[in-house]
């Protein structure tokens, strides 16, 4: 680990001008790249007390053994420059863009003699015009289906091309009439030409001139009871009207935007786009983002906009490398991006024009933000549980998570408690298990904390001790039943909170696990760490999880161990901490809904559910049970004098109750 401060320029040697700047490692590679209006004022942040840095800031100052710049003129060639080294070095604490699918786009070669239509993924070309991304390649091919009748163009290979060119003789496409076959010389080359002109131009969205101009022809055609022709130009009117469908409009006919979406957690984030022409949604395309730094949504968003418009190379846009600007008239944002103004500058000068970046806020635009937000959510958790299930990365965080906690052996059972409560009220613990890596829900199990009283605990730490006890009474239990029956049976946590006997299953309880996890820091692991061995417990790894800056804390270190942003083994222990959050708000939320739906009835010893039903059906409410007489309680079933006697004293104090609050 380098110490900062041997490489730190000397004062005043770096310029306040605007410009970027390159750390490397002692080898010389760069692992980072930025760019500032005031390199001084920058640089500087990085040449803090370790201490005051985030752990991925920190981590990556003591990896570098130096730091250089370049100066520039303006704000906006630091930000051309940032991009043309961020592509060229690839540095590994910068932000990382991964495409969350492979996206294929509908090409025309048109550099070419005879432009040909295609399928085409991977990077763009030049002399290509791309349109697009489609979700699946076989949206492009009935696309083209439809289209090919009405504009003929060539869609082989140039080997085939060339080959049936020697033969002399067209291909089948050729005599059905899907290909004006200029391989023959059926059309020359201005002809083939014209028909590329005219496909390009309906895909750019000038759908209308063709589709009237077919339909006036089969008018005239019908006049002239050319019915033969009518019927083609009919069936030609009718493959470009599906095309056009296919493609709604959603906002105006002279809307040409790209619309962003982002969802995100901690570590990771899931970007959409969709790509908007014309009024109508011509492409849409997502990345999955590795977060190397605690960044803000607006940070993000610079990264991103910079990212998708930095170069012809690197284009995501439907015209991408087609030699036409890439950047549209309006870019539509979640959040307006960290320094905005030298962002839209930057775009500008990329455009060649005017550059609108807008965070939507209303009617149709907002409406459709809201969807692409939908598609982001959805992309974001199926790339998780795609890594989550994957075999190979289970496998890699288990493996990950020995060697940074120095195990024994990977952690196959990992246990996460968590605690949640409103205002102390109606607390709940939760217990997640995963195995191998997986959730095993069958064997979550849920805690209402009684506390000492049986009115709660005094805070988080008494609660996550309760819970934790009463977890490893019930495997002592267990491991008796086990050993006295030779049966597996489990003790399931009833609704009131109690420890009860269920059918015979396989042992919940009965063996610790390898890792317990809590939610938080250094506190609550000391806390759990003072509970554990009070009770004994043995072979058991302890470790917290910050939420904030994601530390693992172990019991007695003065410092947290940071894990890579991107690993799979905090990826693992994010997954195990967030599913034993989700699983006390929810238990939580049960729990205060039904205190909220409880009546006096309820706290009457010996009235069960049967016996309340009883009363309800006799008397119709709560109301009249008050002002019935012992006697008249007494004609319920099963309702005898000493039931009768606590039914009407509990109903006679919250009456009370009531009427203290509100005289």
């Amino acid at each position: 680990m380098t110490d900062p401060s041997a490489y730190r320029p000397k004062p005043g040697s770096v310029p306040a001008d605007p410009g970027v700047y390159r750390f490397r490692d002692e080898h010389g590679r760069v692992i980072y790249v930025g760019k500032a209006k005031n390199l001084r004022a920058r640089l500087a942040n990085y040449f803090q007390p370790l201490d005051s840095l985030h752990p991925r800031t920190r981590r990556m100052v003591t990896t570098a053994a130096s730091v250089d710049w370049t100066v520039v003129e303006t704000e906006v060639e630091a930000l051309a420059l940032e991009y043309t080294w961020i592509k060229r070095f690839e540095p590994r604490f910068n932000v990382k863009y991964r495409d969350d699918k492979s996206y294929p786009y509908l090409a025309v070669t048109v550099g070419e003699p005879f432009p040909r239509a295609q399928v085409m993924r991977g990077a763009k070309r030049e002399g290509v015009k791309y349109y697009g991304p489609f979700g699946h390649a076989w949206a492009i091919r009935e696309t083209l289906d439809l289209l090919i009748p009405v504009f003929p163009l060539r869609t082989c290979s140039n080997t085939v091309f060339q080959r049936y060119q020697r033969q002399g003789r067209a291909c089948l496409l050729g005599y059905i009439d899907k290909c004006s076959a200029p391989c023959v010389g059926r059309v020359d080359q201005d002809t083939h030409r014209q028909i590329v002109d005219d496909f390009v131009a309906f895909m750019d969205g000038d759908s209308s001139r063709f589709l009237a101009g077919i339909e006036a022809a089969m008018r005239e055609a019908a006049a002239q009871e050319d019915f033969e022709r009518a019927a083609r130009l009919r069936d030609d009117a009718a493959a470009l009207g599906r095309v056009i469908e296919r493609n709604a409009v959603v906002l105006g006919d002279q809307t040409d935007a790209d619309l962003f979406a982002i969802a995100q957690d901690e570590l990771e984030a899931a970007i959409q786009v969709f790509f908007i022409r014309r009024g109508r949604i011509t492409g849409q395309r997502g990345w999955i983002v590795e977060k190397t730094e605690d960044w803000s949504q607006a940070q993000l968003v610079a990264s991103l906009l910079q990212t998708v418009y930095g170069g012809e190379e690197g284009a995501a846009g439907p015209d991408a490398g087609s030699g036409d600007s890439q950047v549209p008239r309006e870019i539509l944002v979640p959040t307006m991006p960290w320094d905005a103004e030298g962002l839209i500058d930057y775009l500008r000068v990329k455009r060649g024009g005017q550059v609108q970046v807008k965070v939507p806020r209303r009617g149709p635009k907002r409406a459709l933000a809201e969807t692409l937000l939908k598609n982001a959510t959805q992309s974001l958790a199926l790339h998780k549980s795609r890594r989550g299930g994957d075999l190979t990365s289970r496998s890699q965080a288990l493996k990950e998570l020995q060697e940074a906690l120095d195990l024994d052996d990977a952690p196959l059972r990992i246990e996460c408690f968590d605690i949640s409560h409103t205002g102390g009220t109606n607390q709940v613990g939760s217990m997640v298990v995963f195995e191998d890596g997986l959730a095993r829900k069958a064997e979550y199990r849920r805690f209402n904390i009684r506390g000492t009283e049986g009115e709660g605990a005094a805070d988080d730490t008494a609660a996550m001790a309760e819970v934790l006890a009463r977890r490893f009474a019930h495997q002592d239990k267990e491991a008796d039943v086990a050993s006295l029956s030779g049966a597996e049976t489990g003790l399931e946590e009833g609704a009131d909170g109690i420890g009860r006997e269920a059918r015979p299953s396989r042992r919940h309880f009965a063996y610790p696990p390898n890792l317990l996890v809590v939610d938080g820091g250094a506190p609550q692991v000391g806390a759990a760490a003072r509970i554990i061995r009070e009770l004994g417990i043995e072979g058991v790894a302890l470790i917290g999880l910050a939420k904030r800056m994601e530390e693992v804390w172990l019991p007695g270190d003065r410092f947290p161990v940071i894990l890579p942003r991107g690993s799979d083994g905090l990826f693992l222990l994010q997954r195990v901490r967030d599913e034993a959050h989700r699983f006390a708000i929810t238990a939580h939320r049960q729990r205060r809904s039904k205190a909220m739906t409880r009546s006096a009835l309820d706290d009457v010893p010996g009235l069960g559910p049967a016996k309340q039903k009883a009363l309800l059906k006799r008397f119709g409410s709560v109301k009249r049970i008050r002002a019935a007489s012992l006697e008249e309680l007494q004609s319920v079933p099963a309702i005898g004098p000493k039931l009768a006697a606590k039914i009407a004293g509990a109903l006679a104090r919250e009456q009370k109750k009531d009427e203290k609050l509100d005289p």
